[in-house]
């Protein structure tokens, strides 16, 4: 149920999230769409991301259309990973490319988030 629930609400923001182009990222969406991600990346889950959690990876990648928008992303995900002192880095390092993403926004506690230039 708890999983059910993450997903829903991940769904919603990332729905609230496109249905308004044009407005800046900002983290509730961001971190709602990696709320599936969370036991993968803590080692809970297994050896691959869920099919939500790559759903959740993919959304964040499309908000992230502007140079702005992946260093707002990039900070989201930052403080994210901050928050989880179990988060293994090599887990969240392959997230992308385990979900079979090219995404210019590293899943890391220490990138320096204004280093990013590609738009």
């Amino acid at each position: 149920m708890k999983g059910g629930v993450a997903a829903a609400i991940a769904i919603l923001a990332i729905i609230a999230v496109v249905a308004q182009p044009g407005q800046a990222v900002t983290c509730g969406p961001v971190d709602a769409a990696l709320v599936p991600c969370i036991s993968y990346l803590t080692g809970r889950g297994g050896d691959s991301p869920s099919p939500a959690c790559c759903s959740g990876v993919k959304a964040v990648k499309d908000m992230a259309l502007t140079t702005a928008d992946k260093r707002a992303c990039c900070s989201c995900v930052k403080a994210a990973a901050n928050r989880y002192a179990d988060l293994k880095d090599a887990a969240a390092q392959s997230l992308p490319t385990k979900c079979g993403v090219q995404m210019d926004i590293p899943v890391s506690r220490t990138v320096d988030c204004d280093k990013i230039t590609k738009a």
